[in-house]
């Protein structure tokens, strides 16, 4: 690849009439505004689950639609809505999608049945293109030397967000029922729908190319029924016909997608952008990532609940506690955010890759040697967490600075998309080991599966290598540093 097309595209300062820095303090302020709503509900309804399964006395498989309907919905939306913020205005399609949000949100908290529930957290899901639409804003508002300290700053605060969700969200389950934090999201959604409007400059009104439908629609049914297939499998099995053929239908549509825009002349993203050095390795190592924290986030929230009596495997906390151990890593995050931004802008994101895959890959030790009391679980998740964050402030960067200014929301979307696709996976593969690995024991509510310690030693394991191969990638990338 010739070295014209690796080197970072330009990125457009801020035009001189908005104001500068006031302008893009107001851009930050509303995107730090979306990360908070969008994490603190996403993780709020977490401890709701349970309830809401014994309140429609439905099954975990079809309760679990509640968070799985959310994520394949954003998922597949993600690329259409950041072509559509390229082609028509990224401001104009953030306020569409968080529209909605607020109606997914608003329906959710009066479902009077779990399928209406689900379809209220589909509607949702739409919404969830708000978070790549955010990014691009930032980076469309910001100077290229900036970007990453601004993305930083928005990438951490997911993290506040998420503490904020699992404190704040059990106690409103455990004393006022999980229908008022989808209440209280909802008003918190208005007020900040009022205030993007309000506050947010309209911004690059955008490329005005035509939309390809017909193999937007390929990708989203493709991306859409390959989720299907990972979210039903630790329920249906693995081998499960009906699923299978989800799986098989999934991957034809998402090949035929890549075939037919390979023939357009305005694809949904031209795909020689992604076959850029950075761009490619910013989405494999999207899915690595995305893949690793899942699993971990899951696997660690199973073991601090779970206490196999007679010998414990979990520190067998209740609900509250166990969102308590977790909080604290969400703060050091929202620290260094930041901090990680700094170092991109300053010494590029390779640099920052390789420290954020060490401190991952050291995040993942840490939990097989050291988690037997709540002090070490509550270390041991801010170490992973720091090196979380050091790897997707970069690749966000990457991202952005890499791609033409007309594809950037594109990119992201799509970059967004494989994040979660590989959050999808984390879980399932968590689920599946701990399955493997459980004892089954006679207790006095009958027989119980626990999983054993070897369970989530393996759970670590495998997340120690999901980072060393996303260390490999960073070692693999292109650096660049913007003079100032």
């Amino acid at each position: 690849m010739p070295n014209a097309v690796e080197a970072p595209a330009p990125v457009p300062a801020v035009p001189a009439q908005t104001g500068g820095t006031n302008h893009q303090r107001r851009a930050l302020l509303a995107m730090v505004g979306v990360a908070l709503l969008l994490n603190y509900v996403e993780t709020m309804i977490i401890p709701g689950i349970p309830v809401i399964q014994r309140d429609f006395s439905t099954t975990e498989s079809l309760v679990s639609w509640v968070t799985s309907a959310f994520l394949i919905v954003g998922s597949a939306v993600s690329p259409l809505f950041g072509k559509l913020g390229d082609s028509y205005g990224k401001k104009r399609m953030f306020l569409l999608a968080l529209v909605f949000y607020i109606a997914g949100v608003g329906a959710a908290g009066f479902s009077n049945s779990i399928y209406f529930l689900i379809t209220a957290r589909a509607v949702q899901g739409i919404g969830f293109a708000i978070v790549p639409l955010a990014l691009a804003i930032i980076a469309e508002t910001f100077p290229k030397e900036r970007i990453a300290v601004a993305q930083g700053v928005v990438s951490a605060t997911f993290a506040i967000g998420t503490a904020l969700g699992l404190i704040i969200g059990s106690y409103i389950v455990q004393d006022l029922g999980w229908q008022w934090a989808f209440h209280t999201a909802f008003v918190a959604s208005v007020v900040l729908f009022v205030v993007v409007a309000r506050f947010l400059p309209s911004g690059h009104p955008g490329s005005r190319l035509k939309v390809g439908y017909e193999t937007v629609v390929m990708l989203m049914a493709g991306v859409s029924l390959m989720l299907l297939y990972l979210t039903e499998a630790p329920y249906v099995g693995w081998t499960d016909a009906y699923n299978l053929a989800a799986l098989a239908a999934g991957a034809v549509l998402t090949v035929s997608f890549f075939v037919a825009e390979s023939r357009k002349s305005n694809p949904l993203i031209p795909l020689r952008l992604l076959r850029i050095r950075n761009v490619l390795i910013a989405n494999l190592t999207g899915i690595l990532s995305g893949w690793g924290m899942f699993m971990l986030f899951f696997a660690v929230i199973y073991y601090t609940e779970d206490k196999v009596p007679p010998a414990p495997t979990g520190l067998g906390l209740d609900v509250i506690s166990a969102g308590l151990t977790i909080a604290p890593a969400t703060v050091v995050m929202l620290v260094c955010g930041p901090g990680l931004g700094r170092v991109v802008s300053k010494y590029g994101p390779k640099p920052a890759m390789i420290i954020g895959g060490l401190v991952a890959i050291a995040g993942f030790a840490l939990f097989v040697f050291n988690r037997s009391t709540t002090t070490g679980v509550m270390l041991d998740a801010a170490v992973s967490m720091v090196g979380a964050v050091g790897i997707i402030i970069p690749i966000v960067n990457m991202v952005t600075v890499s791609l033409p200014s007309e594809t950037v929301a594109t990119g992201l979307g799509f970059n967004t998309m494989l994040r979660n696709m590989g959050g999808a996976i984390g879980p399932v593969v968590a689920t599946t080991i701990m399955t493997s690995y459980a004892l089954t024991l006679q207790t006095p509510t009958g027989l119980l599966s626990f999983p054993t310690a070897a369970a989530f030693d393996y759970v670590f394991y495998l997340g120690i290598a999901l980072m060393v191969a996303a260390l490999a990638l960073a070692l693999a990338a292109r650096n660049y540093v913007f003079k100032r």
